[in-house]
């Protein structure tokens, strides 16, 4: 639900860059950008609870299996999506909560808020970590591409492909672990 006052909170973009999607068959193309939209929306409120309750299940799954389908490829991007769009529901109101309390807090002004907010969405490391995140999309819309236009899929591909999702779950947790740290040590002052 939005606050009344929503309309000023600064909000977090998707990382600047996405992966190229030309050329990709219609189903991947489906899958990258569901897992875009997913992280996008990820990028916007965290992916802090949920994301540390599959990252066990994503590490035992990371270990080739002994048969595979392509069907395979397709649930595990489905699977990330759905993961990363829950925590977005879950955790945008509780980011734009603390951004609601700083500025009546500080007292600012639509113009001071959105000035002195910023850098808790945006800095020199939460770059880093979006460019990381950009990376991570590209390949794993390039893995599931491969993965869906084989003749016969391949496990190990799978298995890295659950591995660069898992690292993906990872990148934005440290990243918004560090978001609402920053501004819970603001509110503490």
């Amino acid at each position: 639900m939005r606050h009344e006052n929503d309309a000023h909170l600064p909000l977090v973009a998707a990382p600047a860059t996405t992966p190229p999607m030309t050329g990709l068959s219609t189903a991947v193309q489906r899958l990258a950008a569901g897992l875009l939209t997913a992280v996008a929306g990820a990028w916007l409120a965290g992916v802090l609870g949920a994301a540390v309750a599959h990252a066990e299940d994503w590490a035992a799954a990371a270990e080739a299996p002994a048969s595979c389908a392509k069907s395979d490829f397709e649930a595990v991007v489905d699977e990330a999506g759905a993961a990363l769009r829950d925590l977005n529901a879950t955790n945008k109101p509780l980011f734009q909560d603390k951004l609601r309390k700083l500025r009546e807090k500080r007292g600012w002004t639509t113009d001071q808020f959105l000035k002195e907010a910023a850098p808790y969405v945006k800095d020199e490391k939460i770059d880093v970590w979006d460019e990381t995140s950009s990376e991570l999309l590209a390949k794993i819309a390039n893995m599931g591409q491969e993965g869906s236009a084989a003749k016969s899929p391949d496990c190990t591909l799978l298995a890295e492909l659950r591995g660069y999702l898992k690292t993906l779950v990872d990148t934005q947790t440290e990243k918004w672990t560090y978001m609402f740290g920053k501004i819970e040590a603001e509110l503490a002052r």
